[in-house]
Protein backbone atom coordinates (compact mmCIF):
# COMPACT_ATOMS: atom_id res chain seq x y z
CA UNK A 1 0.00 0.00 0.00
CA UNK A 2 1.02 3.62 -0.12
CA UNK A 3 1.34 5.61 3.17
CA UNK A 4 2.52 8.93 3.83
CA UNK A 5 5.27 9.13 7.08
CA UNK A 6 6.94 11.03 8.81
CA UNK A 7 10.49 10.51 10.27
CA UNK A 8 11.89 14.10 11.14
CA UNK A 9 9.31 16.05 11.80
CA UNK A 10 9.57 19.88 10.79
CA UNK A 11 7.59 23.12 9.66
CA UNK A 12 5.11 21.54 6.83
CA UNK A 13 6.86 23.98 4.01
CA UNK A 14 9.84 22.02 4.39
CA UNK A 15 7.83 18.38 3.39
CA UNK A 16 8.60 16.93 6.75
CA UNK A 17 5.81 13.73 5.36
CA UNK A 18 7.31 11.02 2.57
CA UNK A 19 5.05 9.07 0.58
CA UNK A 20 6.06 5.78 0.71
CA UNK A 21 5.17 2.09 -0.18
CA UNK A 22 4.69 -0.32 2.71
CA UNK A 23 3.01 -3.58 3.85
CA UNK A 24 -0.49 -3.43 4.62
CA UNK A 25 -0.72 -4.08 8.41
CA UNK A 26 -1.79 -6.98 9.75
CA UNK A 27 -4.66 -6.54 12.57
CA UNK A 28 -3.70 -7.88 16.07
CA UNK A 29 -6.42 -10.19 17.41
CA UNK A 30 -8.67 -7.59 18.46
CA UNK A 31 -8.16 -4.91 15.97
CA UNK A 32 -9.94 -4.30 12.53
CA UNK A 33 -8.30 -3.76 9.10
CA UNK A 34 -9.83 -1.08 7.59
CA UNK A 35 -9.20 -0.20 3.73
CA UNK A 36 -9.41 4.39 3.92
CA UNK A 37 -11.42 6.05 2.07
CA UNK A 38 -11.81 9.28 3.38
CA UNK A 39 -9.59 10.63 6.19
CA UNK A 40 -10.02 14.30 7.94
CA UNK A 41 -6.99 16.66 7.87
CA UNK A 42 -7.11 17.54 11.63
CA UNK A 43 -4.61 20.55 13.33
CA UNK A 44 -3.24 17.92 15.66
CA UNK A 45 -2.37 16.59 12.52
CA UNK A 46 -0.11 19.62 12.02
CA UNK A 47 1.14 19.39 15.61
CA UNK A 48 2.24 16.17 15.04
CA UNK A 49 3.96 16.88 11.88
CA UNK A 50 5.89 19.86 12.80
CA UNK A 51 6.75 18.85 16.42
CA UNK A 52 4.46 20.56 18.42
CA UNK A 53 3.82 17.20 19.70
CA UNK A 54 6.92 14.83 21.26
CA UNK A 55 7.68 12.18 18.91
CA UNK A 56 5.98 8.99 20.20
CA UNK A 57 6.71 6.60 17.27
CA UNK A 58 9.48 7.24 14.36
CA UNK A 59 8.26 6.70 10.79
CA UNK A 60 4.30 7.08 12.12
CA UNK A 61 1.64 7.99 9.41
CA UNK A 62 -0.66 10.39 10.88
CA UNK A 63 -4.75 10.69 10.76
CA UNK A 64 -6.92 10.08 12.77
CA UNK A 65 -10.58 11.14 11.08
CA UNK A 66 -11.17 7.95 9.15
CA UNK A 67 -14.09 6.66 7.23
CA UNK A 68 -13.46 3.12 5.71
CA UNK A 69 -14.69 0.07 5.30
CA UNK A 70 -13.44 -3.38 7.39
CA UNK A 71 -11.02 -5.65 5.07
CA UNK A 72 -10.51 -8.08 7.76
CA UNK A 73 -10.60 -8.89 11.27
CA UNK A 74 -8.68 -10.17 13.86
CA UNK A 75 -9.18 -13.47 15.44
CA UNK A 76 -10.62 -12.12 18.48
CA UNK A 77 -13.19 -9.86 16.57
CA UNK A 78 -16.71 -10.21 16.86
CA UNK A 79 -19.95 -8.16 15.69
CA UNK A 80 -17.57 -6.74 13.12
CA UNK A 81 -17.95 -8.70 9.37
CA UNK A 82 -15.56 -7.47 6.26
CA UNK A 83 -17.13 -4.48 4.40
CA UNK A 84 -19.21 -2.56 7.62
CA UNK A 85 -18.71 0.44 7.06
CA UNK A 86 -16.76 2.11 10.39
CA UNK A 87 -14.97 5.38 12.08
CA UNK A 88 -11.54 5.49 13.24
CA UNK A 89 -11.10 8.93 15.52
CA UNK A 90 -7.84 10.02 17.71
CA UNK A 91 -8.16 8.23 20.48
CA UNK A 92 -7.13 4.30 20.18
CA UNK A 93 -6.60 2.47 22.84
CA UNK A 94 -6.34 2.58 27.04
CA UNK A 95 -5.77 -0.24 29.42
CA UNK A 96 -9.77 -0.08 30.99
CA UNK A 97 -8.52 -0.91 34.54
CA UNK A 98 -6.64 2.54 35.72
CA UNK A 99 -8.57 4.41 38.10
CA UNK A 100 -9.36 6.82 35.53
CA UNK A 101 -10.72 4.47 33.20
CA UNK A 102 -12.94 2.84 36.23
CA UNK A 103 -14.52 6.08 37.04
CA UNK A 104 -15.61 7.09 33.22
CA UNK A 105 -12.67 9.13 32.27
CA UNK A 106 -10.55 7.37 29.63
CA UNK A 107 -9.91 10.28 28.13
CA UNK A 108 -6.92 10.44 30.92
CA UNK A 109 -5.87 6.75 31.05
CA UNK A 110 -2.13 7.36 31.50
CA UNK A 111 -1.08 4.54 29.19
CA UNK A 112 -3.64 5.47 26.51
CA UNK A 113 -2.94 5.30 22.50
CA UNK A 114 -3.43 7.79 20.28
CA UNK A 115 -4.43 7.27 16.07
CA UNK A 116 -1.55 8.95 14.38
CA UNK A 117 0.54 9.59 16.78
CA UNK A 118 1.62 6.52 18.44
CA UNK A 119 0.09 4.20 16.09
CA UNK A 120 -0.31 4.41 12.20
CA UNK A 121 -3.22 6.33 10.86
CA UNK A 122 -5.12 7.17 7.85
CA UNK A 123 -3.08 9.02 5.59
CA UNK A 124 -2.38 5.53 3.75
CA UNK A 125 -4.62 3.02 1.89
CA UNK A 126 -4.99 0.92 4.99
CA UNK A 127 -4.91 1.29 8.91
CA UNK A 128 -5.87 -0.74 11.83
CA UNK A 129 -8.24 -0.18 15.02
CA UNK A 130 -9.06 -1.99 18.06
CA UNK A 131 -12.62 -3.33 17.54
CA UNK A 132 -13.96 -1.94 20.83
CA UNK A 133 -12.74 1.67 19.58
CA UNK A 134 -14.45 1.91 16.46
CA UNK A 135 -17.39 3.60 15.81
CA UNK A 136 -20.30 2.15 13.66
CA UNK A 137 -21.78 5.25 11.27
CA UNK A 138 -24.44 5.93 9.15
CA UNK A 139 -25.09 4.66 5.56
CA UNK A 140 -26.98 7.78 4.41
CA UNK A 141 -24.02 10.28 4.94
CA UNK A 142 -20.81 10.82 2.33
CA UNK A 143 -17.59 9.98 3.40
CA UNK A 144 -15.74 13.39 3.08
CA UNK A 145 -18.79 14.95 4.74
CA UNK A 146 -18.34 12.27 7.60
CA UNK A 147 -14.51 12.21 8.37
CA UNK A 148 -14.41 15.87 10.10
CA UNK A 149 -16.83 14.59 12.64
CA UNK A 150 -14.82 12.01 14.34
CA UNK A 151 -12.20 13.96 15.65
CA UNK A 152 -12.86 17.78 15.15
CA UNK A 153 -16.99 17.19 15.86
CA UNK A 154 -16.26 15.20 18.94
CA UNK A 155 -13.51 16.87 20.24
CA UNK A 156 -15.68 20.09 19.71
CA UNK A 157 -18.84 18.44 21.17
CA UNK A 158 -16.38 17.30 24.47
CA UNK A 159 -15.11 20.78 24.79
CA UNK A 160 -18.72 22.17 24.67
CA UNK A 161 -19.82 19.84 27.91
CA UNK A 162 -16.62 21.41 29.43
CA UNK A 163 -17.95 25.01 29.29
CA UNK A 164 -21.14 23.81 31.69
CA UNK A 165 -23.02 26.12 29.03
CA UNK A 166 -26.60 27.01 31.02
CA UNK A 167 -29.27 26.54 28.46
CA UNK A 168 -29.98 29.49 26.15
CA UNK A 169 -26.77 30.44 27.00
CA UNK A 170 -23.91 32.93 25.50
CA UNK A 171 -21.34 30.85 23.89
CA UNK A 172 -17.85 32.14 22.10
CA UNK A 173 -16.35 30.41 19.77
CA UNK A 174 -12.06 31.74 19.38
CA UNK A 175 -10.89 29.90 16.20
CA UNK A 176 -13.46 28.97 13.68
CA UNK A 177 -11.78 25.73 11.87
CA UNK A 178 -13.10 22.25 11.11
CA UNK A 179 -14.00 21.72 14.94
CA UNK A 180 -15.47 24.85 15.48
CA UNK A 181 -18.01 25.14 13.11
CA UNK A 182 -19.29 21.55 13.76
CA UNK A 183 -19.19 22.59 17.55
CA UNK A 184 -21.13 25.53 16.72
CA UNK A 185 -24.28 23.36 15.36
CA UNK A 186 -24.86 21.47 17.90
CA UNK A 187 -24.93 24.78 19.68
CA UNK A 188 -27.47 26.51 18.16
CA UNK A 189 -29.66 23.47 17.77
CA UNK A 190 -29.42 22.95 21.89
CA UNK A 191 -30.54 27.13 21.96
CA UNK A 192 -27.48 28.93 22.50
CA UNK A 193 -26.68 32.22 21.27
CA UNK A 194 -23.59 31.67 19.18
CA UNK A 195 -20.42 34.64 18.97
CA UNK A 196 -17.58 33.45 16.89
CA UNK A 197 -14.19 35.91 17.02
CA UNK A 198 -11.90 34.58 14.14
CA UNK A 199 -9.14 36.36 12.60
CA UNK A 200 -10.02 34.64 9.15
CA UNK A 201 -12.98 36.58 7.20
CA UNK A 202 -14.25 33.38 5.14
CA UNK A 203 -14.81 31.75 8.44
CA UNK A 204 -16.48 34.69 9.68
CA UNK A 205 -18.53 34.74 6.54
CA UNK A 206 -19.43 30.83 7.27
CA UNK A 207 -20.28 31.29 10.92
CA UNK A 208 -22.78 33.91 10.00
CA UNK A 209 -24.50 31.77 7.49
CA UNK A 210 -24.74 28.63 9.82
CA UNK A 211 -26.50 30.78 12.25
CA UNK A 212 -24.29 32.56 14.69
CA UNK A 213 -24.87 35.85 16.23
CA UNK A 214 -22.23 37.62 15.44
CA UNK A 215 -18.49 37.09 14.07
CA UNK A 216 -15.82 39.60 14.44
CA UNK A 217 -11.44 39.61 14.61
CA UNK A 218 -10.16 37.19 17.37
CA UNK A 219 -9.24 39.81 20.15
CA UNK A 220 -12.44 42.21 19.59
CA UNK A 221 -15.00 41.98 22.52
CA UNK A 222 -17.61 40.06 21.54
CA UNK A 223 -21.11 42.53 21.67
CA UNK A 224 -22.24 40.68 25.40
CA UNK A 225 -20.52 38.79 28.01
CA UNK A 226 -20.29 35.18 27.35
CA UNK A 227 -21.60 32.20 30.09
CA UNK A 228 -18.90 29.95 28.39
CA UNK A 229 -16.29 29.83 25.47
CA UNK A 230 -14.28 27.18 23.47
CA UNK A 231 -10.75 28.49 22.52
CA UNK A 232 -9.50 26.45 19.66
CA UNK A 233 -7.18 28.60 18.12
CA UNK A 234 -3.72 27.41 19.72
CA UNK A 235 -2.77 30.63 20.63
CA UNK A 236 -2.45 31.29 24.78
CA UNK A 237 -1.93 34.87 23.68
CA UNK A 238 -6.30 34.96 23.79
CA UNK A 239 -6.59 33.12 27.45
CA UNK A 240 -6.56 36.54 29.34
CA UNK A 241 -8.50 37.99 26.21
CA UNK A 242 -10.89 35.93 26.46
CA UNK A 243 -11.67 35.72 30.14
CA UNK A 244 -11.90 39.03 30.33
CA UNK A 245 -14.85 38.46 28.13
CA UNK A 246 -16.60 36.09 30.54
CA UNK A 247 -19.44 36.50 32.31
CA UNK A 248 -19.53 35.68 35.89
CA UNK A 249 -19.32 32.49 36.41
CA UNK A 250 -18.61 32.00 32.86
CA UNK A 251 -16.37 29.03 31.89
CA UNK A 252 -13.39 29.00 29.47
CA UNK A 253 -12.77 25.81 27.84
CA UNK A 254 -9.25 25.30 25.85
CA UNK A 255 -9.89 22.61 23.20
CA UNK A 256 -6.22 22.27 21.72
CA UNK A 257 -3.74 19.86 22.34
CA UNK A 258 -1.33 22.14 21.81
CA UNK A 259 -1.26 25.48 22.86
CA UNK A 260 1.32 28.40 23.14
CA UNK A 261 2.47 29.71 26.35
CA UNK A 262 -0.17 31.69 28.18
CA UNK A 263 0.75 35.11 29.91
CA UNK A 264 0.33 36.36 32.96
CA UNK A 265 -3.14 36.74 34.54
CA UNK A 266 -4.91 39.80 36.37
CA UNK A 267 -6.82 37.99 39.12
CA UNK A 268 -9.33 40.84 39.62
CA UNK A 269 -10.48 41.49 35.70
CA UNK A 270 -10.10 38.00 34.38
CA UNK A 271 -10.69 35.39 36.95
CA UNK A 272 -12.25 36.82 39.98
CA UNK A 273 -16.12 36.19 40.24
CA UNK A 274 -15.55 32.60 39.47
CA UNK A 275 -14.70 32.80 36.62
CA UNK A 276 -13.07 28.74 35.12
CA UNK A 277 -10.19 28.19 32.73
CA UNK A 278 -10.80 24.36 31.52
CA UNK A 279 -8.70 22.36 29.65
CA UNK A 280 -9.56 19.38 27.36
CA UNK A 281 -7.78 16.10 26.82
CA UNK A 282 -9.07 13.78 23.96
CA UNK A 283 -12.76 12.38 24.59
CA UNK A 284 -14.43 9.34 25.71
CA UNK A 285 -15.74 6.50 23.63
CA UNK A 286 -19.41 8.06 25.14
CA UNK A 287 -18.32 11.32 23.89
CA UNK A 288 -18.28 10.03 20.55
CA UNK A 289 -21.03 8.09 20.37
CA UNK A 290 -23.05 11.10 21.76
CA UNK A 291 -21.62 13.38 19.23
CA UNK A 292 -22.34 11.27 16.55
CA UNK A 293 -26.24 10.71 17.21
CA UNK A 294 -26.88 14.42 17.93
CA UNK A 295 -24.83 15.03 14.43
CA UNK A 296 -27.45 12.85 13.11
CA UNK A 297 -30.84 14.17 14.72
CA UNK A 298 -29.62 17.92 14.22
CA UNK A 299 -28.59 17.68 10.60
CA UNK A 300 -25.02 18.58 11.68
CA UNK A 301 -22.98 18.81 8.31
CA UNK A 302 -19.07 19.77 7.89
CA UNK A 303 -17.94 22.57 5.44
CA UNK A 304 -15.61 20.08 3.74
CA UNK A 305 -12.27 20.42 0.87
CA UNK A 306 -11.20 17.32 -0.42
CA UNK A 307 -7.64 16.53 -1.32
CA UNK A 308 -6.35 13.71 -3.00
CA UNK A 309 -4.53 11.70 -0.60
CA UNK A 310 -1.51 11.51 -2.62
CA UNK A 311 -1.52 15.58 -2.13
CA UNK A 312 -1.84 15.48 2.16
CA UNK A 313 1.34 17.34 2.44
CA UNK A 314 -0.45 20.21 0.54
CA UNK A 315 -3.45 19.86 2.55
CA UNK A 316 -1.55 20.21 5.57
CA UNK A 317 0.51 23.50 4.68
CA UNK A 318 -3.23 24.94 3.18
CA UNK A 319 -4.40 24.17 6.81
CA UNK A 320 -1.33 25.97 8.49
CA UNK A 321 -2.02 29.30 6.20
CA UNK A 322 -5.26 29.67 6.49
CA UNK A 323 -6.14 28.70 2.81
CA UNK A 324 -9.83 27.40 3.64
CA UNK A 325 -12.72 27.56 5.89
CA UNK A 326 -14.42 24.46 7.70
CA UNK A 327 -12.19 21.37 7.17
CA UNK A 328 -9.78 19.33 4.31
CA UNK A 329 -10.31 16.31 3.62
CA UNK A 330 -8.14 13.54 1.75
CA UNK A 331 -10.20 11.18 -0.40
CA UNK A 332 -8.45 7.83 -1.53
CA UNK A 333 -7.63 8.14 -4.91
CA UNK A 334 -5.10 5.15 -5.47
Amino acid sequence: MRAWVLDRPGPVEREPLRFVERPVPEPAPDELLVHVRACGVCRTDLHVTEGDLPVRRSGVTPGHEVVGEVAGTGAAVSGWAVGDRVGVAWLRRTDGTCRYCARGTENLCPVSEYTGWTADGGYAEYTTVPAAFAYRLPANVPDVALAPLLCAGIIGYRALLRTSLPSGGRLGLYGFGGSAHLCAQVALAQGATVHVLTRDEASQRLALDLGCASAAGAYDAPPELLDGAILFAPVGDLVPVVLRALDRGGVLAVAGIHLSDVPSLHYESELFYEKELRSVTSNTRRDGREFLELAARYGVRATTHPYPLSQAQRALGDLKAGRFDGAAVLVNDL
